[in-house]
């Protein structure tokens, strides 16, 4: 366990902790129905999204505590924006119940895996990344056109499909990660 928190206070996790503390305000902002408001502090999470990991890599800053971070602050941004906004019809329902179901799935399967095994290496996929980064655009596209009617409507719907394709795509994927890694573990067992 002191392993994992070793190089907690580093610039990058810092930056992470900044976008988990923005959710409340984020959430506020919806609820007061401040479109405008909540897209500027949902862009701010976004870009500190890629510059936490960035910095991470470019000041070798990588850490076991940031690994397990980073997709905790994602998932508390996007899940509450996603949930308010389709409440509000912003957004299809059934796509924020979908990503709600993906990343049910994908955190079941670690949490079965870790308990099998007594252990867990978080590794996004290529596919998982190209999820969270497709959501984090569409909630931006979506407030983007709330707030500042930029006229992005036409592009919304098959930014929804081409978002909602990958979530299932990824989804699947760890799906049979975690099968492919229980399978390796229950040989060694043997």
């Amino acid at each position: 366990m002191t392993r994992m928190f070793h190089g907690m206070w580093t610039l990058p996790n810092l930056i992470t902790f900044c976008r988990i503390l923005l959710v409340p305000f984020i959430v506020w902002a919806l609820l007061e129905r401040d479109i405008a408001l909540a897209f500027w502090l949902f862009a701010a999470a976004a870009v500190s999204d890629l510059i936490d990991g960035n910095l991470a890599r470019l000041l070798d800053q990588r850490s076991e505590f940031g690994a397990w971070l980073d997709p905790i602050a994602d998932k508390l941004v996007l899940l509450s924006t996603l949930v308010l906004l389709a409440v509000d019809g912003l957004l299809p329902m059934w796509f924020a119940v979908l990503v709600l179901m993906r990343d049910g799935v994908v955190l079941g399967g670690a949490v079965a895996y870790r308990g099998l095994t007594g252990g867990l290496k978080v590794a996004p996929s290529w596919l998982g990344k190209a999820a969270i980064l497709l959501e984090f655009v569409l909630v931006s596209a979506v407030l983007a056109e709330a707030a500042l009617q930029l006229g992005l409507a036409p592009l919304l719907p098959s930014l929804f499909w081409l978002a909602a394709a990958v979530a299932v795509a990824s989804g699947l994927h760890y799906v049979w990660v975690w099968a492919m890694k229980t399978q390796a573990f229950l040989q060694t067992l043997n």
